[in-house]
């Protein structure tokens, strides 16, 4: 299983106009070029996930996520916001890099989990947030990916 697989390059964006973490969440899923209707219902279905704990894990690393019936596959997408976002993190640090997981409630791969363990398990490693902050073209993302096997 490479994240790769679940992420289009149009879902990279390296430079997120957000200034607070509800901002972050719509500008995400923006990425995920859902129509209207369902992009919202994802952001409140992200806002509640919220809600219940912080997925900011800490390193400056956030994973929202959730399972939703809006989206027939998992898809992943990548946001950077060099100021930083308050997102309740583990660390009380700010969030500089957002790593988005929507699934379906019924998977056949049951894929969720294990690709939430795989982003944690990379952004874990000590070269990566940094690594990640001097991208400056999204192709990089997946060349770090490749580089680190997941």
């Amino acid at each position: 299983m490479q994240l790769r697989n679940f992420l289009d390059p149009a879902a990279v964006k390296l430079a997120l106009d957000a200034t607070r973490r509800d901002e972050a969440l719509t500008e995400l899923v923006a990425l995920l070029r859902l129509d209207g209707e369902r992009s919202m219902e994802l952001v409140r279905a992200l806002e509640r996930r919220e809600l219940a704990g912080s997925t900011g894990v800490g390193r400056g690393v956030a994973i929202p996520h959730a399972r939703s019936p809006l989206v027939g596959e998992l898809r992943l997408a990548y946001g950077r916001s060099q100021p930083g976002l308050e997102f309740q993190a583990l660390d009380a640090k700010p969030v500089h890099h957002l790593f988005l997981i929507v699934a379906p409630h019924q998977e056949r791969a049951n894929l969720y989990l294990p690709v939430l363990g795989r982003i944690a398990e990379f952004v874990r490693a000590p070269e990566v947030p940094a690594r990640l902050s001097a991208m400056t073209d999204p192709a990089e993302l997946f060349e770090l990916l490749d580089e680190r096997g997941v």
